[in-house]
């Protein structure tokens, strides 16, 4: 984690920036309502968001499940006697629900699922943009070999094997090649 959001009032937000910063260097900014919490959200991207609800300006759980939905870790703070019931409503989107008073222990350790939830979703991420354009290369590659049956007569093996060998001899991609090939035919 390197940046992270507090949404609190001022002596709040300064004992939860302490806290924050002796556990990890972060740089940390605050905000002091829903409204410019959002905002600040838009403006850059943020590792972890603490919100110490209720807010000045709304409650804090519409603003923590936003949050989360765009892959920030979220640590959204309540009093014990709602605490079960806000968890039910925002676990499923990924937000962590700590109990006020803090208690330091168990808050580190919020902070260290936070934080290892949220490296697991930026493998998964990556993982799925991977997967993405190799999905994409096979249908451009699936459509150069239609083109290749379809304007050279090639048979689909014949057509595989030509992309291939195009690929070695040019030492490109095939990818590269498949391009080349739909650019000269389908214009």
């Amino acid at each position: 984690m390197e940046h992270a959001l507090i949404v609190a009032a001022d002596k709040v937000a300064e004992q939860l920036g302490e806290l924050l910063r002796a556990q990890y260097s972060l740089r940390v900014t605050v905000a002091a309502s829903g409204s410019q919490a959002r905002r600040q959200l838009l403006e850059r991207e943020f590792d972890l968001l603490v919100v110490n609800a209720p807010l000045c300006d709304e409650s804090g759980i519409d603003l923590s499940v936003e949050a989360a939905e765009k892959r920030v870790g979220v640590l959204l703070l309540v009093k014990s006697e709602a605490a079960d019931e806000i968890s039910a409503k925002v676990e499923a989107h990924g937000v962590f629900v700590v109990e006020k008073p803090l208690n330091k222990p168990f808050f580190y350790r919020a902070l260290g699922l936070v934080h290892a939830s949220g490296q697991r979703l930026k493998g998964l991420e990556s993982e799925r943009t991977k997967l993405q354009r190799k999905i994409e290369e096979i249908r451009l590659v699936d459509r150069a070999k239609c083109v290749l049956i379809q304007y050279l007569g090639m048979t689909e093996p014949q057509a595989h094997r030509h992309i291939e060998k195009q690929a070695m001899d040019l030492r490109c991609t095939r990818r590269e090649v498949a391009e080349g090939i739909l650019k000269t035919y389908e214009t």
